[in-house]
């Protein structure tokens, strides 16, 4: 079993896909190719997809009985004692440094900025 997800790819690279691939969502290809031609398929999907993101999942022989790729993904697949996961990139809160304007209320304030 093999599944592909693209975000914000060409259209034409679903469209090539979409041979080999059932498109089952927006963005979303199921299928069961050979080894070969998943590799050729991914291939293609990283030399095309532009500025979008591509993910790959595909059944092996491992203790998981998947492993995955990504292309231009935030997050990063790291192998942790055989098992693979996946690492995301950490998010700081957005603090508002600049002060409210003057002029307001101290419950619009309170309200706005949530203290």
């Amino acid at each position: 079993m093999t599944i592909i997800i693209l975000t914000q790819c060409p259209t034409g690279l679903r469209g090539f896909l979409t041979r080999w691939l059932m498109e089952i969502s927006p963005g979303v290809f199921i299928g069961g190719p050979s080894a070969r031609v998943r590799e050729a398929l991914w291939r293609e999907v990283r030399q095309y997809a532009g500025a979008g993101r591509a993910l790959l999942a595909y059944t092996t022989n491992n203790e998981q009985g998947f492993t995955f790729e990504t292309w231009d993904h935030k997050w990063h697949p790291v192998d942790y004692e055989g098992v693979t996961l996946i690492r995301r990139p950490k998010q700081r809160p957005a603090v508002s440094a600049a002060p409210p304007p003057s002029g307001w209320s101290k419950a619009s304030k309170r309200r706005r900025y949530r203290r």
